[in-house]
């Protein structure tokens, strides 16, 4: 469902909790498909821009009421590297809004609406060396936003429903991407990775939500990338400083070897932990790295009942 008759998102945040999609780059090799390379998930967009959107559709159908683009890896400097020139490469994020929008329009439930959030990832992901879980790469805000503010603007010039400023590990890059969104005309979400109570980079989530409190672009604060166990706690924070809807996307629960490049341990990730995350005033409830449509699914059977009401 797009066009003018699309609720806004922050009037349906309002009515109850919505439910987001899962992990995109696991969906995809699920399917099939190699993401070992640096563009990771991004280079489908210029390869296999089809499987983007059934990967979208797969979320949709289980129950996604918004979907997550593939346009987390997806940066002007990191296409550059692998020969994609600055015009192909804004033609590739615009690209990555189409596709999840593309998704909307199979689902086959046309009577709900769906929305599009357009991924914007820290800095750290376009390096592809883990440094999104660390932060503080030696730059300062002012050249973060210069960094941010080009991708940005093309993702809002493509109309997603909100930008979703996601995998954050550190308050200075927080505030360059708050910068970054000023003017656009597109809400957005600002979303931490965490570790406990603090930042990726050791800050207190109290300081790292506060940036966000009074910014009327930003619709929801959260977390995501992280253990579920962490949610809980950051998602209370995140309420009780902003007062705004809580978005929370955590991991599966297992572990990534960057030495290996394999997931280790279990998946503690559970449909039971939402009905706690939504009391600590979580509005947009999804997952984030391994965690595929059956979650999802278990997530919307936890949360429609709850909006209904």
């Amino acid at each position: 469902m797009t066009g003018p008759t699309l609720p806004a998102l922050t009037d349906a945040l309002a009515s109850g909790p919505l439910v987001l999609d899962g992990g995109m780059s696991n969906q995809l090799e699920s399917a099939g498909h190699d993401l070992s390379d640096g563009l990771w998930s991004a280079r489908l967009l210029a390869e296999c821009p089809e499987a983007v959107t059934e990967a979208h559709l797969a979320y949709y159908e289980a129950g996604a009421d918004v979907a997550i683009t593939a346009s987390y890896q997806a940066t002007f400097e990191g296409f550059a590297r692998h020969g994609i020139s600055r015009g192909r490469a804004a033609e590739l994020l615009g690209l990555s809004v189409e596709l999840a929008r593309e998704a909307t329009r199979r689902v086959k439930d046309a009577s709900r609406p769906l929305w599009v959030a357009a991924s914007v990832g820290p800095y750290g992901a376009m390096l592809a060396d883990g440094s999104e879980y660390r932060g503080r790469y030696g730059l300062t805000v002012a050249e973060l936003e210069a960094f941010h503010r080009p991708r940005l603007e093309v993702l809002a010039e493509a109309g997603p429903d909100v930008l979703a400023l996601e995998t954050v590990p550190d308050t200075e890059e927080a505030e360059a991407l708050l910068r970054g969104v000023r003017g656009l005309g597109v809400p957005a979400w600002l979303s931490y990775t965490v570790a406990g109570d603090r930042t990726r980079a050791g800050q207190p989530l109290e300081e790292a939500f506060a940036l966000a409190a009074d910014l009327d672009a930003i619709v929801a604060v959260g977390v995501n990338c992280c253990a579920p166990e962490d949610v809980h706690g950051a998602a209370a924070t995140a309420a009780r400083v902003t007062g705004k809807p809580v978005v929370v996307y955590p991991n599966s629960g297992e572990t990534w070897d960057a030495g290996t490049r394999t997931w280790t341990g279990r998946s503690t990730f559970t449909a039971e932990q939402v009905t706690g995350w939504q009391r600590a005033g979580a509005r947009l409830i999804g997952g984030c790295c391994r965690v595929g449509p059956e979650a999802i699914a278990a997530i919307a059977a936890t949360v429609r009942p709850a909006r209904a009401r």
